[in-house]
């Protein structure tokens, strides 16, 4: 970024995913003391990045706008196959065993009932706390493809894949819903399932309040 404004320029995403994790949308702040042809960066930022990066718009925001702390909510996709399918391999995990999807549906929603999700953080994790607002928590079913649905104001590392591996568990008859909702109070990241693999996982949208865009 310094080479195309002429100076060392710091830029600050979002958030962070971990390697194999896939962003339809993500966002990213820097400052800049003149006024700049948006049009004409973004065409040479596109031509300097590499082909799986796009910019899609450059716009101005409020000078005490912040990236990452400005956003109200994040959602995020995971997507899993139960056909082998080639093309989607590369983006969405396989699993071969018979998932009771109504069991899915109903995990999905045990998870709203819940604001403290230390069982899906890492046990390295260094955030202050592990409370989260989720505001959707669903999964969409269509012939051999599910796709989970989740929204919060917050999201931990890996909790995204770590409610999908524990859903995945309770959706194969491991244990019950009571057994997910004990396992959610324990706090203990070492009860709940393994993480799901990180391809199937896509951040979608980060949002933000209407006035970080009045200029």
């Amino acid at each position: 970024m310094g080479h195309l404004m002429g100076k060392p320029t710091e830029v600050i995403g979002a958030g962070r995913t971990d390697t194999g994790v896939h962003a339809r949308e993500m966002w990213a702040h820097f400052d800049s003391e003149n006024p700049l042809d948006t049009a004409l960066l973004m065409y040479r930022l596109n031509a300097y990045l590499h082909p799986s990066i796009g910019i899609d718009e450059i716009r101005a925001v409020a000078q005490d706008a912040h990236t990452r702390f400005s956003a109200t909510s994040r959602s995020y996709e995971y997507h899993i196959h139960s056909a082998k399918d080639a093309f989607s391999e590369p983006l969405s995990w396989y699993i071969r065993r018979s998932l009771d999807t109504d069991l899915l549906d109903q995990a999905a929603a045990v998870m709203l009932e819940f604001t403290e999700f230390s069982s899906f953080a890492r046990s390295n994790d260094s955030a202050n706390h592990h409370f989260c607002t989720l505001m959707r928590s669903e999964w969409v079913h269509s012939a051999s493809k599910s796709v989970y649905h989740v929204q919060a104001n917050r999201f931990l590392r890996n909790m995204v894949r770590a409610m999908v591996g524990t859903m995945v568990e309770v959706a194969e008859g491991r244990y019950g819903l009571d057994e997910l909702r004990e396992v959610i109070r324990s706090g203990q990241r070492s009860r709940a399932g393994e993480s799901a693999p990180p391809q199937g996982l896509f951040l979608t949208r980060v949002a933000y309040p209407e006035e970080v865009f009045h200029v």
